[in-house]
């Protein structure tokens, strides 16, 4: 589409192939789940914001497949620079990932201050979507922050938190992010991905044309 540049209008993108596969796909989905459903007409922009993201979807599927089958020593150094990205990083603060062997249950540290004195400890677990994070995997957590006289952890996995390890968390103080939430935050935060091409939607600024 690069060679429509300004040109681009929403009739065009609704002409791409892979547009056509997505209204497609999107009308077998409601007609098999909503039989009996009033069509209401869609504005070409609603549409067209709903195709994108779809796309991002797709791309959240995509992180989770090269999450769980990367080197898991390089996936603790990408959690990391990801909570960099975030702000978790003081001034003149340091971020490091623990040795390979022997991190008592620790995957990462986050220096908030120059002198240590407020740490943020990180854990990291690869798991597949069926496997969930259960309590006992944060109160084990928690106790190895504990015994670094800290409070205040950060879990990560790239699957899901049973019931009781969310109300384990939140008692212990340990902030949880699932497969989800994680995928959301390396595509807002641009890690693990790159903008492929982007589009610009135009419409008429009105101010210019009155006194």
């Amino acid at each position: 589409m690069d060679k429509y540049g300004i040109n681009l209008t929403s009739a065009i993108v609704q002409d791409t192939p892979s547009y056509i596969e997505y209204q497609q796909k999107k009308k077998n989905k409601n007609e098999e789940n909503q039989p009996i459903q009033i069509k209401q007409s869609l504005s070409g922009e609603v549409e067209i914001g709903e195709w994108f993201q779809s796309k991002k979807e797709g791309i959240k599927e995509q992180l989770i497949s090269q999450l769980t089958q990367m080197n898991p020593y390089q996936f603790e150094v990408l959690m990391v620079r990801l909570l960099n990205k975030m702000g978790y990083k003081g001034l003149n603060g340091q971020s490091i990932v623990t040795q390979k062997s022997n991190d008592n249950g620790i995957d990462g540290v986050i220096y908030q201050d120059a002198l240590g004195l407020q740490k943020v400890y990180l854990q990291v677990k690869r798991y597949a979507a069926n496997n969930s994070v259960g309590q006992p995997e944060i109160t084990a957590f928690s106790g190895s922050v504990k015994l670094r006289h800290m409070d205040r952890g950060v879990f990560i996995t790239t699957s899901t938190f049973t019931a009781k390890a969310y109300e384990a968390a939140r008692s212990l103080n340990i902030v949880t992010i699932d497969g989800d939430m994680l995928t959301n935050l390396m595509i807002q935060y641009g890690v693990g991905i790159e903008v492929a091409k982007s589009y610009n939607l135009y419409r008429i600024n009105k101010d210019d044309f009155t006194d």
